[in-house]
């Protein structure tokens, strides 16, 4: 199957790399929320976080770092913002880090999903002990 992140990481398919090693690679999403938004893709096909060897997620999140760093400092941003869609609004099913510089009143919300609370504090240490069970397992 087809995949188009494999693709650019291959160089079969055009792309603006901003970095590269043997892990990962990195560069310039087409369609940017803003200048300076990246993405970083391992060169291996992995679809989603989970899916990626237990290895490679220190070095692969070091380059994220990296990366941060690079673009806050490239594109005189305040901050920036880094997002995974595992699955559910994941344009390409392959794992990509979305590396975004920020400014203060940039125009982002926050998250891109309206915020929920709570029921009561019952629901929540309900979901804390399932999350807690699940970390056990």
């Amino acid at each position: 199957m087809a995949c188009l992140f494999c693709d650019i990481s291959a160089g079969r398919v055009a792309a603006t790399f901003v970095f590269a090693d043997p892990l990962s690679a990195a560069f310039l999403d087409h369609r940017p929320l803003f200048p300076g938004h990246l993405l970083l893709v391992p060169k291996q096909h992995v679809e989603t976080l989970a899916d990626l060897a237990p290895d490679a997620v220190g070095p692969f999140f070091s380059n994220a770092q990296l990366l941060a760093r690079a673009v806050e400092a490239a594109m005189d941003a305040e901050g920036s913002f880094l997002a995974i869609n595992n699955r559910v609004s994941q344009s390409v099913p392959h794992l990509h880090v979305h590396i975004v510089p920020r400014r203060r009143k940039d125009g982002l919300k926050g998250f891109f999903w309206p915020r929920t609370q709570y029921r009561d504090e019952e629901e929540m240490r309900r979901v804390q002990e399932s999350i807690i069970r699940a970390i056990s397992r």
